[in-house]
């Protein structure tokens, strides 16, 4: 009998607002888009040149499946000027996006079956791919009091068998981070109990306060998976990479070879000079602190107070329960009347998303200045709206 899983698999609903608002647009009517983790900015401009010289010097066919060396040992030297952690090249894997990592993460690190620990609320294509491949993906129930981040004593309530722990920080949709000693418990605390330890950074670079900590700096056994897609601009590249314990390198070869033969070979002769571009992207993210400082200042003048601390990525996820019960219809109806488009809690928090919703600032400045003066005047979000 056919395996028929995959029709249980939930949309993505920002893609779905995403489809929404842009039917809206070719209708001619104003959209203003908060609804995706896009960067409004173009990939950095050594990236560019490299794919055009690559495009007439380059035979764009099959590469290793790892990865071309050139981009594996840059990616090394990255951990190397940015973190101070030596990274062996060998242990490089470039993939098809991050979202070819958690494929090849998954995959290698865990039998049918078995349950990885997530935290709610989360990014959804975590759940939806660990479904997928029949594994369970277990929800772990974080609040404000722990900044919407796993410990130890919140894990230590799971009655669920798990035989790894998935986290981001900075966090989608939160933005959240996690400290370097709360990072460090969180590794030892899967050290001690058999779990593998997964960090989902592809957010570093783009924080405000304080630096993220790679999972790198405490341990070899995590597995790390990063992207070109939100610091470095490259959403449609399609590219991204892991960095694997010495043990899983093998295994995640053969997968790589059979699934994908290879990353985009134009994207991989084009990122290696991603790494020479981190003045462009420096600037990228003080465009996001700017829309950032916006959105914290005037999303509370308009009754949007609990606020999650948004210390990196380009997301503010706010609590709208005061005005409504259903963050979809929420959603759907500051759409239709604003042309605000933001994501429903309910895409990251299967349980309590319905009361929660999620802004992206990685636009324009002056897009993020139109959606909030087109709130100040909605009726959606004014007292007794609800």
């Amino acid at each position: 009998m056919a395996n028929n899983s995959g029709r249980e698999i939930s949309p993505f609903i920002a893609m779905e607002v995403l489809k929404a608002a842009n039917l809206r647009e070719q209708e001619g009517r104003e959209v203003f888009h908060m609804e995706v983790g896009q960067p409004g900015t173009s990939a950095p401009s050594k990236v560019l040149a490299a794919a055009k010289d690559a495009l007439e010097t380059q035979q764009i066919g099959y590469t290793d499946a790892l990865g071309i060396a050139p981009l594996r040992e840059a990616i090394a030297r990255h951990y190397k000027d940015f973190y101070g952690v030596d990274v062996p090249k060998e242990r490089v894997v470039v993939t098809t996006g991050s979202s070819g990592g958690f494929l090849l993460t998954f995959l290698s690190a865990f039998k049918k079956g078995e349950g990885v620990l997530l935290a709610e609320p989360g990014y959804p294509a975590y759940r939806n791919i660990l479904t997928s491949l029949d594994l369970v993906p277990v929800g772990l129930p974080c609040h404000a009091e722990t900044n919407f981040q796993p410990t130890p004593e919140l894990i230590d309530k799971v009655s669920d068998p798990i035989a790894g722990l998935l986290v981001a920080s900075p966090s989608n949709p939160t933005g959240t981070m996690i400290k370097h000693d709360e990072l460090a418990a969180l590794v030892d605390y899967c050290a001690g109990r058999g779990l593998q330890f997964i960090s989902d950074e592809i957010y570093h670079g783009i924080t405000y306060d304080e630096p993220a900590t790679t999972a790198l700096e405490l341990t070899e056994e995590a597995i790390v998976i990063n992207s070109f897609s939100k610091y470095f601009s490259m959403t449609g590249w399609r590219l991204g990479w892991m960095i694997v314990p010495e043990r899983m390198v093998s295994t995640i070869e053969k997968l790589a070879q059979n699934l994908f033969i290879s990353p985009p070979a134009l994207s991989q002769y084009a990122a290696v000079k991603a790494f020479e571009c981190m003045d462009e992207m420096e600037d990228n993210v003080r465009g996001y602190a700017r829309n950032r400082d916006i959105l914290l200042t005037e999303l509370p003048k308009l009754g949007l107070s609990r606020l999650a601390s948004a210390d990196g990525a380009f997301y503010v996820y706010a609590d709208v329960r005061e005005f409504t019960n259903d963050s979809v219809a929420f959603c759907k109806k500051m759409l239709n009347e604003t042309g605000v488009a933001a994501t429903p809690g309910l895409d990251f928090d299967p349980h309590r998303g319905t009361g929660y919703v999620r802004f992206s600032f990685a636009g324009s400045t002056a897009t993020i200045e139109q959606a909030i003066e087109r709130l100040k005047s909605w009726s959606g979000i004014k007292k007794g709206s609800r």
